[in-house]
């Protein structure tokens, strides 16, 4: 995080902004459609019920259109550095004396510009506004939901809690498969920069790809059974707020529009969560491959120069 608040700590700052005014919107769609079902139906208002849909409509415009520049913006900003980290690498080996170039040292550098530098500078664009957008959001939308029925909005930690036990677990997983990833990528690299025929290289090279397939597919197995595990809290959430709430209402002891919200609340809580927990694994992930490639920029600048 030093890196990007060093290298775009201003875009940062207009990236916040963009982000507050995002989620500052997120709970306004749901008192709008609690509004339309329990007072304009109940009332039988028309004109009332036409006027909330054209300002929840307006809300939404309102909402898309801010994401679009937000994540123009992100994509720029990602773009933007990706970019120096190619030409910062480009620079240096430019500037290396010619004995300190090899198959390895060329394969390497193969392997950072083509691919490792892509995911680096790709979180650059969302490492501060993304957690502040969907923290923003769920803050939001739990609040909202408190305020609206405090017992209902019980259901939250039913939805939170179970995933804060196995996704750290199943990231650190996954961050071992990807440290090794990168390693092994580096290996192939070289071979090919170095030109390979001996039988027995191309045997090891072979070998090589076989462990970068089987380490992917480690990850992704790792990453999709993740994503089922949260899609079924979520489901189990909305099951009992559908149950619980049919039966307040039924009672009296509820309004049905503040259980249609509290089911569309949980709808929103899943979005921003499942995409805070994807910023989460690629910030983990980015910090192995930002360490890796650090190691061989600092190399690089401590070698001799042509």
């Amino acid at each position: 995080m030093g890196y990007v608040l060093q290298k775009s700590g201003r875009h940062q700052a207009a990236l916040a902004v963009l982000s507050v005014a995002v989620f500052a919107l997120s709970a306004v769609p749901l008192e709008l459609q609690r509004r339309i079902v329990n007072d304009a139906i109940g009332s039988g208002a028309v004109r009332t019920i036409f006027l909330l849909a054209l300002a929840y409509a307006g809300v939404a415009i309102l909402e898309q259109s801010l994401k679009l520049v937000l994540n123009v913006y992100r994509a720029w900003v990602s773009e933007t550095e990706v970019r120096a980290l190619r030409r910062t690498l480009h620079v240096q080996r430019g500037d290396l004396a010619p004995e300190m170039l090899s198959s390895d040292t060329t394969g390497i550098e193969i392997a950072m510009i083509v691919e490792e530098a892509q995911p680096i500078g790709g979180f650059v664009g969302i490492s501060i506004s993304e957690p502040l957008l969907q923290g923003g959001i769920l803050a939001s939308v739990i609040g909202y939901m408190i305020y609206l029925e405090p017992w209902m909005a019980a259901l939250c930690p039913l939805f939170f809690l179970p995933q804060l036990v196995f996704v750290p677990i199943m990231q650190w997983a996954i961050n071992r498969r990807a440290e090794a990833r990168i390693r092994t990528m580096r290996e192939v690299s070289s071979g090919i920069a170095g030109a390979v025929v001996d039988i027995r290289d191309l045997s090891s090279e072979s070998q090589r790809i076989d462990r970068v397939f089987t380490l992917n597919m480690g990850i992704y197995k790792f990453k999709y059974t993740m994503n089922l595990a949260m899609n079924l809290m979520y489901y189990f959430s909305v099951a009992v707020a559908l149950g619980v709430g049919g039966w307040f209402a039924v009672e009296g002891r509820i309004e049905v529009g503040a259980v249609v919200a509290i089911v569309s609340g949980l709808g929103k809580l899943n979005d921003p969560w499942g995409d805070l927990v994807n910023w989460g694994r690629e910030l983990s992930v980015v910090g192995v491959k930002y360490r890796l490639f650090a190691d061989v920029v600092n190399g690089l600048n401590a070698a001799p120069r042509g």
